[in-house]
């Protein structure tokens, strides 16, 4: 049985249309309930969510299927996916699920499921949960008298903040320091600010007024114009903008140049090794990371292993590896010793951490690799297209031997929409465009 639901990132589409309907996501509660619930124990699942609108309709499903399957459902309300992961096992939960499209529009919503070690769900259990949700969805549910219960606990985002504050150094605190924190008016919207005030920084707060329909709209780490504009006319030392379920991060210098995931992971390996602090002796990252950032790593006496596209992957290869740096260009970044997925928060805290420790403005800290010119473009799709074979497939190898050693071309497919990412990175940047049109080219 071939994957027909779960993505690259759990199950994603547009809200009250296949798959993203209460139907599928109270079959999904069903099945994932029957499949997790191993014991005679007391199960339980965490269900958080972001602020979309139709998070209002896929939670009451999901808490239905769930309770069918005789688990007790605990619920957050809007809170980032990390602090789902992280709640799944301080609370000793079979399952955490949640209930986000991330960076995508309001239009669009998604559930992922993560297990009772906090890691997102393996390809092989993912495929067993579509092949329950195919079966008679009748069949192990619980007797009346074994019915879960749903109960919403109220301290979850403070239960987050304080584990987010123990990864900060105690010796530090953010004193002196004028922070723009976007959230994206999503799933971090009261909480992300707090953090780095109670922390001491000066706090400007933007993207924290959900409506249900603005989540990432011309705000967040996708649209980061918005925080960059916020640190000039603040004055500010450097900006945060989330993602809608906070589990990345872009940032901005004093100067509003924008530091992507590539020069925070650099930092941050730069800083763990001198102090010891690097295991593994290498860092993951994705096919999409500069080859700037490979340079700099090895540079550093460290191995950089290259995984597809997909925080999941990054982790996976992380743990087999057993690295504790992890992440992506988009700014998913994971720091295995304080988590077990990619937070924007915990890695805006290291970020912070170098600054104070080495008493420098991020515009000098975040700058310790000179990038490989790089281009993306996202090509929407109207037809299938295989690119294994064809004219495709002949023109990304043309292309491939045009640049030989002086170049990258990834071509790869969204796995969340219905979109083409073409990337080519080449040290002489005139190439960029001729490349990247050439393959387009071959589209048509």
């Amino acid at each position: 049985m071939g994957r027909r639901l779960f993505g690259t990132d759990g199950i994603r589409g547009t809200a009250n249309t296949e798959p993203m309907t209460a139907e599928t996501a109270l079959a999904l509660g069903k099945a994932a309930g029957r499949f997790f619930r191993r014991g005679d124990h007391a199960h339980r699942v965490v269900i958080g969510k972001d602020t979309r609108l139709s998070g209002y309709m896929l939670e009451p499903a999901l808490t239905a299927g769930f309770t069918s399957a005789g688990m007790n459902v605990i619920l957050t309300g809007p809170i980032p996916t990390p602090a789902v992961a992280f709640l799944t096992r301080s609370l000793r939960a079979d399952l955490g699920v949640v209930i986000s499209a991330s960076h995508n529009p309001f239009e669009d919503n998604g559930i992922k499921l993560f297990g009772p070690d906090g890691y997102k769900l393996s390809d092989e259990i993912e495929l067993e949960i579509e092949a329950l949700m195919a079966a008679d969805d009748r069949i192990g549910l619980a007797g009346a008298a074994d019915l879960g219960r749903a109960q919403r606990i109220e301290d979850a985002r403070g239960r987050y903040v304080e584990s987010l504050k123990n990864s900060f150094p105690r010796h530090l605190t953010l004193q002196g320091l004028k922070i723009v924190v976007d959230a994206a008016n999503g799933a971090a919207y009261s909480m992300a600010a707090d953090l780095f005030w109670e922390l001491g920084a000066d706090v400007v707060r933007i993207g924290n007024q959900p409506n249900g329909f603005n989540i990432n709209a011309a705000c967040g780490s996708t649209a980061p114009e918005a925080m960059r504009a916020a640190v000039v006319e603040h004055n500010a030392d450097l900006g945060v903008a989330l993602d809608g379920d906070a589990d990345r991060l872009v940032l901005a210098d004093e100067q509003g140049r924008l530091v992507d995931g590539d020069q925070v992971l650099g930092m941050i390996t730069q800083s763990w090794l001198k102090a010891g602090a690097v295991q593994g002796g290498g860092i993951a990252a994705t096919i999409m990371s500069n080859l700037g950032l490979e340079t700099f790593v090895r540079g550093l006496g460290l191995d950089f292993h290259r995984t597809k596209v997909g925080d999941r992957y990054v982790v996976e290869a992380m743990r087999v590896q057993g690295y504790n740096i992890g992440g992506e260009q988009s700014g998913h970044i994971i720091l295995s010793d304080f988590a077990t997925t990619g937070d924007g928060l915990m890695a805006a805290l290291q970020v912070l951490a170098v600054l104070r420790s080495e008493d420098r403005p991020l515009s000098t800290a975040a700058r310790i690799f000179e990038p490989v010119p790089q281009r993306l473009v996202n090509v929407k799709l109207t037809n299938p297209v295989d690119l294994e074979s064809g004219a495709i497939a002949r023109a990304i190898e043309a292309q491939r031997r045009r640049l030989g050693d002086n170049g990258r071309v990834v071509v790869r497919k969204s796995g969340t929409e219905p979109l083409l990412r073409i990337m080519v990175e080449a040290h002489d940047p005139a190439l960029l465009d001729a490349v990247i049109d050439e393959i387009r080219g071959a589209l048509h």
